[in-house]
Parts: structure tokens; C-alpha cells; sequence
């Protein structure tokens, strides 16, 4: 024995001990044994199937004989199935290694899972054929040719549900009545016709009341009304978002007097500081004469507006007021053009004329006439 070992080659100890098979996996032979139980039982049914076609069913016994001859060809397929898988294990596991599930190959484990699911199948196969031999042999028992007729539960509840009359009863209900080989028979309404048509009469008390009566629901006039006022707050709420979309190159002379009193409203607020209330001009130039140091257009004054002047001491109201702010504020400047108010500042920058055409308000006409007077 010593000597045996000392003379076998070095390389067989290198290798290390042989892997184990996968049959020995508690999980295959778990597989295994199911796949063994389901031939079992299709060996015993496929045996029965065939006893009931030859005791029960003479004419149908070399019928019978050939599904039986496939039935015996497939559990032999089965039988070599599970032999090659059990043979190809090993080359399973050497295949995949790398992918196992309880430690069988994903190989492995799913054939032997399609050998289970094709079993399955032939097991509902046998089953079914054994039914219809049954079903003949209480057919030859009972003398037809015909089997039973057997209806399902929806079936018969929808036949009772609208009391249909079998054909063996409509001479009960036949009126006498016969033209052209058509009778008048005297059925009640089917059910889902009578129920139905109760129900539309339900539905229309509840409309009736629920509209005309106690007004909890709008009419269509007043449904018409209501997309209409939804569609007009989108509107607005639309306008608003394409307000803040104008710039110094789309913007237009405002002469809503909502518009022009916003622009007022802002000017006061920010503008008067340099430019005083009314426009005279403090620090800032006078903005009611003819005269402009960077434009007098409305284009004009909304870009001065926007952007500043910061080298000259007037900052960017971009950031602290919407495009539509904006406007509000260049037009109401356009509004106070020509009114004269008391103690100008002297004219600056360059003689505008013609331009934008002049908003008149009350103030400027009165300012106008005050001077023509004094003139």
C-alpha cells in the first residue's frame, strides 16, 4: 500500500479531491424524486385510461391502444430525460459554476424544472382523456348519442334571471298567432330589458330632482357659463406670464388708465426721489419738456428703465420689477409729457420731436390751458 502511493503521480494529489456530484445535492435529489413520483403516476393513470377503453369502450380500443402507445413513448422520453440530466450534471456544474441556486447549476435546476412542468402536462393530459372516456360510458349506458347537456352556472343563473322558456314549454305560451312560419308567443320581457328600463327610470327621478329641483348640480347653460369663466381666469393668468415676456423691443405704449395708475403708483414710489413727483426734475432730468438724454421714444424709456444708467447714478430696475411693471412706468412717463409743472429744471441732453404719439390726460390739458393764460 505505501508503495502504491509513493509511485502514484504527484499531479492526482495536485488536483485536490474530486468535486462532488451534483446528485448528491439535497436540492436535485429533492427534484429528482419529484420527477421520479410524477412517472409514477402517470404510468398508473396511463394504465387506467387504457383499462377504461378496453372494458367500457370496444370500438375505441385501437384508438385508445395508439394514444396509449404515444403516452408509453413519452414516460419513456421522461425516463431518458431524467438519465441524460442526471449524466450531464457534472458538466452542468463545471459550466456554471459561477451561477448556482442552493448550490445546483441554474442549468441543472432549471431542466430538471421543465422535466416537472412537461410531467405536469401529461398528467392533465391523461386526466382529461379519462374524463371524456366517462363521460362516453354514461352516454352508452344510457342509450343516446348525445351527451347531457350541461350548462354553466352563469348559464343557468342567466336563464332563470329572465325566465326563458325551453322550447318543450312554448306550447303552453303559443298565442295562435302564425304567419310565415313565425309565432306569437306569449314570454314575459327579458330581464335585463325590464330591469334596465327600471333603472333608466330611477336614474331620470334622481336627475330630474337632483337639477331641476333642489339645484345641486349645474345645467348645461350653466356648465357653458362656468368653462367660460375658467377659460377667461386662464386667459388673464395667461396674459399676465406673456406681460413678462415683453422687452425694449416689443414693448407698446400703454393707455389703459388701470395701466397708466400703476405706472403712477411706481413712479412715486421710486422715481420722485430724483425726478420729483410730478417729473420736474431734482437730481434727475425733468421728463415732461422735450428734451432727453437717452432717447424720448417708449422703447427708449423702457430700456433706460431696465437697464440704468449706473455711470450716471441710476441703477437697473430690472431685478426689482417685472417687464409689465416696466411699461407701466415708461408710459405713465409718456403720460406727463407736455404738462408743465411749476418750477422745471432746466433742459438737458437733445431736442426730441415728433416720436410716440402723446397720451393727454386731464392734468396735461388743464396744465396747457394754465399756460396758454399766463402767455
Amino acid at each position: 500500500m505505501i508503495m502504491t502511493v509513493l509511485f502514484v503521480p504527484a499531479s492526482v494529489f495536485a488536483a485536490g479531491p474530486p468535486k462532488p456530484s451534483e446528485l448528491s445535492n439535497p436540492l436535485a435529489i429533492v427534484l429528482l424524486t419529484i420527477i421520479i413520483g410524477l412517472l409514477l403516476v402517470i404510468a398508473v393513470l396511463a394504465n387506467v385510461v387504457i383499462g377504461a377503453a378496453k372494458v367500457n369502450l370496444q370500438r375505441y380500443v385501437e384508438e385508445k391502444g395508439r394514444n396509449a402507445a404515444k403516452v408509453a413513448t413519452i414516460i419513456a422520453l421522461c425516463f431518458l430525460s431524467t438519465m441524460a440530466f442526471a449524466a450531464d450534471a457534472p458538466a452542468a456544474v463545471a459550466a456554471a459554476d459561477d451561477s448556482t441556486i442552493a448550490g445546483l447549476s441554474s442549468t441543472s435546476f432549471y431542466t430538471l424544472l421543465s422535466v416537472i412542468f412537461l410531467e405536469i402536462i401529461i398528467l392533465l393530459v391523461l386526466l382529461y382523456n379519462l374524463k371524456a372516456l366517462l363521460t362516453k360510458e354514461t352516454i352508452a349506458l344510457a342509450g343516446t348519442d348525445q351527451a347531457p347537456a350541461t350548462s354553466s352556472s352563469f348559464i343557468q343563473w342567466w336563464e332563470k334571471f329572465n325566465s326563458f322558456k325551453p322550447i318543450k314549454e312554448e306550447a303552453n305560451i303559443d298565442l295562435g298567432h302564425n304567419y310565415d312560419g313565425i309565432r306569437e308567443l306569449d314570454n314575459k320581457l327579458p330581464g335585463w330589458w325590464l330591469y334596465g328600463f327600471y333603472a333608466c327610470i330611477l336614474f331620470a327621478g334622481i336627475y330630474l330632482y337632483r337639477y331641476h329641483v333642489a339645484h345641486s348640480a349645474p345645467l348645461s347653460k350653466e356648465e357653458l357659463q362656468i368653462s367660460m369663466d375658467k377659460a377667461e381666469i386662464e386667459k388673464q393668468e395667461y396674459l399676465k406670464k406673456a406681460g413678462n415676456s415683453i422687452d425694449e423691443n416689443t414693448v407698446k405704449l400703454l393707455t389703459d388708465p388701470a395701466d397708466l395708475a400703476e405706472g403712477k403708483k411706481v413712479f412715486t414710489t421710486i422715481c420722485a426721489a430724483c425726478h420729483r413727483p410730478d417729473g420736474g426734475g431734482l437730481i434727475g432730468p425733468n421728463l415732461t419738456d422735450d428734451y432727453w438724454l437717452h432717447g424720448g421714444s417708449i422703447n427708449e424709456i423702457f430700456k433706460t428703465i431696465k437697464y440704468g444708467w449706473p455711470d450716471k447714478g441710476m441703477q437697473s430696475w430690472k431685478d426689482n420689477y417685472s417687464p409689465k411693471q416696466i411699461a407701466q412706468i415708461a408710459s405713465y412717463i409718456k403720460s406727463i409729457h407736455g404738462t408743465n409743472p411749476p418750477n422745471p429744471k432746466a433742459p438737458q441732453g437733445v431736442l426730441v420731436t415728433g416720436g410716440d404719439t402723446k397720451v393727454a390726460t386731464a392734468d396735461s390739458t388743464k396744465a396747457k390751458v394754465d399756460t396758454a393764460a399766463k402767455k
